[in-house]
């Protein structure tokens, strides 16, 4: 019994591991933030880093489900988008963007915002 037991703990750690962590952490995107588009009812993020752009949409009154959207495009490149009814934000999206403009758009509700052609 006592040998099985300790099958079953080591189990569960494998299965947890040491990644286990906060949601947050999980889905904020990387780089730094390069822009912050405010629109009524939320705000598009764009961050940068050296060679992915990436985006988020985040509504101002968080706890409420409701559409959202974000996509972030690459110059030359397919639009990554996530969209749904969420509760806080839509995202984040990322594409590759080495030596690349891109351009983002994202929606809370009914109101939306777009970044036109930035980081050129």
């Amino acid at each position: 019994m006592y040998g099985l037991a300790i099958v079953i703990a080591a189990a569960g750690l494998t299965l947890a591991g040491p990644g286990t962590g906060s949601a947050e952490a999980a889905t904020a995107c990387s780089g730094r933030k390069v822009k912050t588009v405010t629109f009524t009812t939320g705000e598009l993020r764009i961050y940068k880093s050296r060679r992915y752009a990436c985006a988020i949409t985040v509504s101002k009154r968080p706890g409420v489900r409701q559409v959202m959207s974000v996509t972030i495009q690459a110059r030359g490149s397919r639009a990554a988008k996530d969209s749904g009814r969420f509760t806080h934000r839509a995202g984040p999206v990322t594409v590759y963007a080495l030596n690349r403009c891109v351009r983002a758009h994202g929606v809370v509700g009914t109101r939306k915002a777009s970044t036109g052609w930035i980081l050129c």
